[in-house]
């Protein structure tokens, strides 16, 4: 009996602690990283520019000349790097406009005609 409640507590240990302490550890590592210049996505959906970073707090520039205060566990995520270079997609160049090579729309007109 006492194996069996045992096992249940190693089960629980490694599928349900042992991930969420993991990923919360990186959450931390990366908030402490932050630094001027970082590109950065708060939990709200917030994308700004880190300008300062004091203690708990971190400073946005969320627009040009407009600057926020966010709590450091509210940054959801780093996207770029300050001074890390994004290289840009390979988009391709849009064929020749012609109207029959065009698909059909699938939607119809079905208003009622008077």
């Amino acid at each position: 009996m006492f194996l069996i409640i045992a096992l249940f507590f190693v089960v629980f240990y490694f599928f349900l602690i042992r991930p969420q302490q993991k990923q919360r550890r990186q959450a931390q590592e990366m908030q402490s990283s932050l630094g001027p210049g970082d590109q950065i996505v708060t939990i709200g959906g917030l994308h700004g520019t880190v300008t300062g970073v004091v203690d708990n707090e971190v400073l946005l520039e969320i627009s040009p000349g407009v600057e926020v205060r966010f709590a450091r566990p509210a940054i959801a995520k780093i996207v770029q790097k300050s001074g890390e270079v994004i290289p840009e997609p390979d988009v391709p160049a849009p064929a020749a406009d012609t109207d029959a090579d065009a698909p059909e729309s699938p939607v119809t007109e079905i208003r009622k005609q008077d």
